[in-house]
């Protein structure tokens, strides 16, 4: 179960702003819960009219003038960018568009054993191909170094970036970089594709229509996958490069969806996240980047259905390694419980493939709502890893606070990364844990539902409308609702038991609602059943009748107290790590006979069950989520369960003999502690 953070609005002022505008009031009450608190925020919202002058960006015009006077004089040049998706399309943008026009020019990425942007045999490299301007695309802003170097060999540099910028900038005859302090554009979030985008409309005369045309497609998969704000120019590269990539040009993006199996009638962001940028990014993982690129920039049906295949197959090689490392890291915390009780969760395995690391990482945070730390233990003793964390558990902090300790780290809030040689480790965990206990109360996985949905929210017209919210992303995601009350009518197995179908019965009004990855055997709901939801809203249409569809982010029995789970969750962990709790807490949390007894009818009822689950239905005044977890302890030791830290389940086992449940070591340790 997850936290959730219900937003609210002003009934008087949504009412106000809907007299002006032909939104529908369910619309304006998402745009009101997100800050857009008046008619002429919400029109900058909706303005898509143009992207802004990119010569507005400091040293746009240096970078045309440098890249012309390559240009003009055939001279070399290579365009330098990045192993990930926002990289790949980047490089393809750019060196498209010089060829396109004459340019002499190559392109260059680093293969991800070589690490994030320039290094010195690449430029090294670059210079006996005689090349003359290396032009960076989503990197090179900390390049201090290697932009020296580039200079040393009789080669210039042009970079464009959009990363954050240091104190020192890399020599160059242009830093074309968005966060500049003095840099006068407005819009500061474009990605790598971005940058290259506009620098393409700066060399074309800043006629931006072709420019547009031919590369808003291949912007709009960098934009979407490299998670930028979808707001402001972003909105506008990608609700123009969807309706673009529908019938695109390009022939390898059009292979990859159709490989994908990609809807082209319901093409959106979530398609582009999860259907296409993963086999981009596979090529920086499994393969080599350049193959992506090469798809990209493919001008044959033939060619480009080749490289295709390849990334198919190398997405498929990154879907089983991450399984096999993520089955193996379960299998690990099952025999090492104690793991999961810790505020962040800190792993480290021999030889995992640094490519999938951070993806892992990322699915270990959204089970266990922890910061996560991987790390993967080379055989020359070193590790190498990957950081994912919340806001409000600042990350790059954490790392910082164990800095002597490694040799290179890096990130943001949210996401690092991280060298240290594999001795260290025993220590660093230490220090990681040290700087989590400073918090009082820790950040945890959240919800956020835009508003508590009402009778009158709920008609086909204020729903379709939500579309018109579109592209969502980052910063302006598919909006999620709380409904409250709704009654359980129906559940559906679909897919063969994969998936599961509730019928919802609210005010009057049906709502069908799948839910993907559960079957209706592990959700243990009945009809008849009262729920609280979290879900997004859709229509659906079939046979020519329109019927309202929801997606289910989250669940509860209606009523539950989130904030008395949450408590009594981290009331247990602190007790199984040793800590000191309140004799009021323990007094709570030590189960009667009766209690005992209540517990083990309702596992016998439902045989396997996830913590979770079992907690909505044992739920009462004196069952407190921590009281459980101690009673399936108790059982687990004494053989009447088997318990799955890792996957948060318990299972009851046959009963072979009699079982002194009362003189567990469980039960007898927590009531020693009681006086």
């Amino acid at each position: 179960m997850k936290r959730w953070k219900i937003n609210e609005y002003d009934k008087a002022k949504v009412s106000a702003i809907e007299k002006k505008c032909d939104l529908s009031a369910l619309a304006i009450k998402v745009l009101y819960s997100r800050g857009l608190r008046d008619i002429d925020s919400i029109a900058d919202f909706f303005n898509t009219a143009e992207l802004a002058d990119p010569f507005e960006i400091k040293d746009m015009q240096k970078a045309v003038d440098a890249i012309n006077e390559a240009i003009e004089g055939f001279d070399k040049i290579c365009i330098y960018g990045d192993y990930d998706c926002d990289g790949v399309t980047a490089t393809t943008i750019l060196y498209s568009f010089l060829d396109s026009i004459g340019a002499n020019v190559m392109f260059r990425i680093p293969e991800r054993s070589e690490g994030y942007g320039m290094n010195k045999a690449a430029i090294e490299e670059m210079a006996a191909q005689g090349v003359s301007l290396i032009v960076t695309v989503d990197n090179g802003i900390s390049a201090i170094a290697e932009a020296e170097k580039i200079y040393e060999l009789g080669m210039k540099l042009v970079v464009t970036d959009h990363h954050q910028v240091g104190s020192t900038l890399p020599k160059a005859e242009a830093v074309v970089d968005l966060h500049q302090a003095d840099c006068p554009s407005k819009f500061k979030d474009l990605c790598g594709a971005g940058v290259a985008l506009k620098l393409c409309i700066a060399l074309n005369d800043n006629f931006a229509d072709p420019i547009i045309e031919q590369y808003a497609d291949i912007c709009a998969l960098g934009t979407i996958a490299d998670v930028v704000p979808l707001t402001g120019e972003n909105r506008i590269i990608v609700k123009t490069g969807l309706e673009l990539m529908k019938n695109t040009e390009n022939y390898g993006l059009n292979f990859i969806m159709d490989k994908a199996s990609v809807n082209r009638d319901n093409l959106n962001s979530t398609t582009i996240a999860f259907q296409i940028a993963p086999r981009i990014n596979a090529s920086g993982r499994f393969g080599s980047p350049s193959t992506a690129v090469n798809a990209l920039l493919a001008e044959s049906e033939f060619e480009a259905e080749k490289y295709a295949d390849m990334l198919i197959s190398l997405n498929e090689q990154r879907k089983a390694t991450e399984g096999e490392i993520l089955k193996a890291i379960l299998n690990y915390i099952d025999k090492n419980p104690m793991v999961i009780n810790r505020r962040v969760l800190i792993l480290a395995g021999k030889n995992w493939h640094h490519g999938v690391v951070g993806i892992v990482a990322a699915k270990l945070l959204d089970m266990y709502g922890k910061p996560t730390i991987l790390l993967s233990i080379d055989d020359d003793g070193v590790a190498r890893g990957s950081a994912r964390s919340i806001k409000g558990f600042n990350i790059f902090e954490c790392l910082t606070a164990a800095a002597d300790l490694l040799d290179h780290f890096g990130g943001h809030e949210c996401a690092g990364g991280l060298t240290i040689e594999a001795s260290k480790i025993p220590e660093f965990t230490k220090r990681v844990f040290e700087f989590a206990d400073k918090f009082e109360i820790m950040p945890m996985m959240t919800v956020e539902c835009d508003l508590a949905l009402e009778p009158e929210d709920l008609t086909i017209p204020n729903i379709k409308c939500l579309s018109r919210l579109e592209p969502f992303g980052a910063d302006n995601s598919n909006p999620v609702f709380a409904l409250y009350d709704a009654k359980l009518e129906r559940i559906f197995s679909i897919a063969q038991g994969k998936h599961s179908k509730l019928d919802l019965r609210y005010n009057g009004i049906t709502i069908q609602a799948p839910m993907f990855g559960v079957s209706p055997d592990d959700l243990k709901l009945h009809p008849g059943d009262r729920l609280d939801l979290a879900m997004t809203l859709e229509i659906n249409e079939y046979n020519g009748k329109q019927s309202i569809n929801a997606r289910v982010v989250d669940y509860r029995p209606h009523g539950i107290n989130q904030e008395r789970y949450f408590n009594a969750k981290e009331c247990y962990e602190r007790y199984m790590l040793g800590e000191e709790l309140p004799q009021p807490f323990l007094k709570r949390i030590n189960p009667a006979r009766d209690e005992l007894v209540a517990v083990y009818k309702l596992l016998n009822t439902f045989k396997s069950i996830s913590f979770d689950e079992l907690y909505m239905h044992a739920c009462s005044a004196s069952m407190n989520y921590c009281k459980l977890r101690i009673i399936l302890d108790a059982f687990a030791e004494t053989g009447l369960a088997e318990l799955s830290s890792a996957r948060s389940r318990v299972k009851i086992l046959p009963v072979t003999q009699k079982v002194d449940l009362e003189n567990s070591s469980v039960l007898t340790k927590l009531r020693s502690k009681i006086r």
